[in-house]
């Protein structure tokens, strides 16, 4: 199957520290090798009809379907997710295998 992506699009409640956040979530793929990237990013059009009122994405890159399986059965994941759910106010998330359709330029 290949690479398998993590993807999480969030709305944080009112009153959450944003920065909080994002330093825990840093902080736990910094300690979990099977995560072989992380990136997030948060919405720049602010085009409320399309987002749905998400406001951020977080995105994850294992290896493999094994890799994120393990992933999210770690205990560290688990302490984390608490954490991270509870500063939310709506989340979908989605997995699934990486298409690449357009490579990115050789360096």
């Amino acid at each position: 199957m290949g690479e398998v992506k993590h993807l999480c699009l969030v709305r944080f409640k009112e009153g959450v520290v944003v920065e909080d956040v994002l330093k825990g979530m840093t902080d736990l793929v910094a300690q979990m090798d099977m995560v072989k990237s992380f990136e997030w990013g948060q919405d720049v059009l602010n085009q409320e009809m399309l987002t749905q009122g998400f406001t951020h994405v977080f995105s994850l890159t294992f290896a493999s379907a094994d890799d994120l399986t393990t992933y999210m059965g770690h205990d560290k994941h688990a302490a984390f997710a608490a954490t991270f759910m509870a500063a939310l106010e709506k989340v979908v998330v989605i997995d699934f295998p990486v298409v690449i359709a357009k490579p990115p330029p050789s360096a």
